[in-house]
C-alpha cells in the first residue's frame, strides 16, 4: 500500500490524483497550448513537478484535472498527430 501511495504524492509531497479539483494544484503553471474561435473555451495543461501532465477544462478552472503519465500524454499526442483522433473533427 506505501508504494501505491508514493505513487500517486507529487514531488512536495501532496496527494495528485485523476479527477481531483484543478484548483488544488494551483493557479501559476496552466499554458493553453491552443486556442480556437470558441470564445477563449479551451484545454489548459500544466506539467507537474513528477513529469505527469495535469489537463482541465478553461471554462471550468475549479472543475476536475485530467493527470495524466509521460507515457499516456506522448501516445496522445502522437497518436493526435498520426490522425487517430480526426474522427472527433466529422
Amino acid at each position: 500500500m506505501d508504494r501505491i501511495k508514493a505513487r500517486i504524492r507529487g514531488v512536495d509531497g501532496k496527494v495528485i490524483y485523476n479527477g481531483m479539483p484543478a484548483r488544488d494544484l494551483g493557479t501559476e503553471g496552466w499554458h493553453k497550448p491552443w486556442s480556437g474561435g470558441n470564445g477563449g473555451n479551451c484545454v489548459e495543461a500544466m506539467k507537474l513537478a513528477d513529469g505527469r501532465v495535469a489537463m482541465r477544462q478553461s471554462a471550468d478552472p475549479d472543475g476536475p484535472a485530467l493527470i495524466y503519465t509521460p507515457g499516456e500524454i506522448t501516445a496522445f499526442i502522437e497518436g493526435a498527430k498520426a490522425g487517430a483522433a480526426d474522427f472527433l473533427l466529422s
